[in-house]
């Protein structure tokens, strides 16, 4: 399993870098995270404690639904599928469609969170 490279930055200055990339006078390194989260808050919602423990349910139960990782984690499932699609959305997570089912898949358990005080 991979090790996610996640960064946090302000959305002036990604979109900054976006356009620096966009025309060529930037080129990202290839340690440099894909992931970016505009700011500690926003990294905490996603990484908070309570996903952190769906996240090694989804790893170490490997339920074969949302249905049953509810019925793992006692969470609500509309909730549950919403907090899923927001950690598939940042790649921490695979939502595998099998007919009508989702299945959860864990994609990363460990997290480089690259980050400076100075911008």
């Amino acid at each position: 399993m991979k090790k996610l490279q996640v960064g946090i930055m302000s959305r002036n200055k990604f979109q900054s870098r976006a356009i620096e990339i966009a025309c060529g006078r930037y080129k990202p390194k290839k340690n440099e995270p894909k992931i970016w989260f505009s700011s500690i808050e926003s990294l905490s919602e996603v990484l908070n404690e309570n996903n952190m423990r769906l996240l090694k349910i989804i790893d170490e139960q490997k339920p074969e639904s949302i249905k049953e990782l509810a019925a793992l984690s006692k969470c609500e499932p509309g909730n549950l599928s919403r907090t899923l699609s927001t950690m598939a959305r940042y790649g921490i997570i695979e939502m595998k469609k099998i007919g009508k089912i989702s299945k959860p898949i864990a994609k990363a358990l460990d997290f480089n969170i690259q980050y400076s005080a100075a911008g």
